[in-house]
Order: structure tokens, then sequence, then C-alpha cells
């Protein structure tokens, strides 16, 4: 992520919430099953 393309505090804020959201909520991990980390959590608390 570039924080230099950021013209303020709130636009970073902004730019960090939706990485961490798209990366806990989208973007699959081989290492946990080809599962998010949010499905992945699910799954192991469901066990």
């Amino acid at each position: 992520m570039d924080h230099k393309a950021c013209p303020s505090f709130e636009a970073l804020k902004h730019a960090v919430g939706n990485y961490i959201n798209k990366y806990n909520n989208e973007r699959y991990q081989w290492g946990l099953k080809r599962m998010t980390p949010v499905q992945y959590r699910g799954h192991l608390l469901a066990a």
C-alpha cells in the first residue's frame, strides 16, 4: 500500500481500513485451507 499517495491522515485511515477488510474477508490464503481468515476462524469455532 502506498501511504504517500494519501493526501490526508483521514484518507490514510480509510485506505488502511479497506485493506484490512479486504485481507480478512476476501483474500483466500493457501495456508488456511484456501479460506479467508474470517472463514477459517469460523471453521475452527464450529469444530
